[in-house]
C-alpha cells in the first residue's frame, strides 16, 4: 500500500492536479446532468442502486423487475461506459488533490500521508458495485445470489469512501490555507 501511496505522490504535481481539478468539473458540468436523466427514464421513478445509500437485496432484485428488459439494458450499458468512466474522473481528482495537498503539509514517511489511499478504495468498492448489480441486471429474472448479496454491502461502504476522501481534501485544503494566511502574518 505505501509504495501505491508513494507512486501516487510522483504523479501528483500542480499541473496533473490541476488537470484532475479541471476534468471533475467539466465531467461534473458536461456529462454528469445527461447521465442522470437517462437513468431516471430507464428506473421508471424506483432510483437506482449506485446512488442510493442503503437498500436490501430484495429491493435490488425489486428495481431490476421496474427497470424492465430495455431499463435493464440501458443499467448495464451505462456501469460498463458512464459509470466506469466516473470512478476513474472522481479517483484521479481526489488522489491527485489529496496528494499534492498532503505533499506540502506533511512529512515524508508519515502515516498521515496514507490517507491518499482512501480515493483509491472508494473506486475499487465502487467497481465491486457495478459487477454485483450487473450480475443482478444480467440475470432477473432468475436470481442471482452472489449479486443480491454482495452489492448492498459494497454500496455503503463505497459511498462511506468517498465521502472520507472528500472529508480528507477539505481538511487538507483549510490546513493549506492555514499555513498560507499564518505565513502572510508573520511577514
Amino acid at each position: 500500500m505505501e509504495k501505491l501511496s508513494q507512486f501516487f505522490y510522483r504523479i501528483s504535481l500542480g499541473w496533473v492536479a490541476l488537470a484532475g481539478v479541471l476534468i471533475f468539473v467539466l465531467f461534473g458540468v458536461l456529462v454528469l446532468p445527461g447521465q442522470t436523466q437517462i437513468a431516471q427514464s430507464y428506473s421508471q421513478g424506483s432510483g437506482s442502486p449506485d446512488t442510493s445509500l442503503f437498500y436490501s437485496s430484495k429491493e435490488l432484485y425489486q428495481m431490476a423487475g421496474l427497470y424492465g428488459e430495455e431499463g435493464r439494458q440501458s443499467y448495464l450499458r451505462a456501469r460498463w461506459t458512464f459509470d466506469l468512466a466516473f470512478p476513474v474522473v472522481y479517483s484521479f481528482f481526489l488522489v491527485t488533490s489529496i496528494s499534492w495537498l498532503l505533499a506540502r503539509l506533511t512529512t515524508a514517511g508519515t502515516k498521515w500521508r496514507l490517507l491518499n489511499l482512501v480515493p483509491a478504495g472508494a473506486f475499487v468498492l465502487d467497481l465491486l458495485e457495478n459487477i454485483s448489480t450487473s450480475l443482478v441486471m444480467a440475470s432477473y429474472p432468475v436470481h442471482c445470489p452472489p449479486g443480491e448479496l454482495l452489492a448492498p454491502v459494497f454500496t455503503p461502504i463505497k459511498w462511506l469512501l468517498v465521502s472520507a476522501s472528500f472529508m480528507v481534501l477539505m481538511v487538507a485544503f483549510a490546513s493549506k490555507v492555514v499555513v498560507i494566511l499564518r505565513k502572510r502574518m508573520r511577514k
